[in-house]
């Protein structure tokens, strides 16, 4: 489990060593302060679990243009759809990558969203998905 998972889990912090506990979360010390980075042609790690209400972080760690981009028919129903660039839906956001790059994210950019919905949620980058950049969140509950 990430530091910064689990401190937003517990809420807590002991006091000794508070400074070290979140020295993670701003990317000091060894913890990256993100969940998931955009290598060249792959999401590292392809796979996160994370819990119900838990806020998965991507961080775009290449030289190359990024999306996160839910794929809509591969996540639970009752689940808000999410994609980098807050599009409603999988055709809003391919249209906006095709038009102007809708979406991108560039070096050491963040796109961040919350999973308030048990399930399988997968997810592409659309201008790398045919060479395979998918990834998945497990969320349990």
């Amino acid at each position: 489990m990430h530091r910064r998972r689990f401190l937003r889990r517990t809420g807590t912090v002991a006091s000794v060593g508070a400074l070290t506990g979140f020295a993670g979360c701003a990317g000091v010390g060894g913890e990256p302060g993100y969940d998931v980075g955009m290598m060249a042609s792959a999401f590292q790690p392809a796979e996160v679990t994370v819990a119900v209400g838990d806020t998965v972080v991507w961080e775009n760690t290449s030289a190359r243009g990024h999306t996160v981009t839910a794929y809509e028919s591969a996540i639970p129903d009752e689940a808000e759809y999410f994609a980098s660039g807050g599009y409603d839906g999988e055709e809003a956001a391919r249209e906006s990558w095709a038009g102007n790059f809708g979406g991108r994210l560039e070096n050491g950019d963040r796109y961040s969203h919350t999973f308030e919905v048990a399930g399988r949620y997968a997810y592409v980058c659309i201008p790398h998905e045919t060479g395979g950049m998918v990834g998945t969140v497990l969320v349990e509950e």
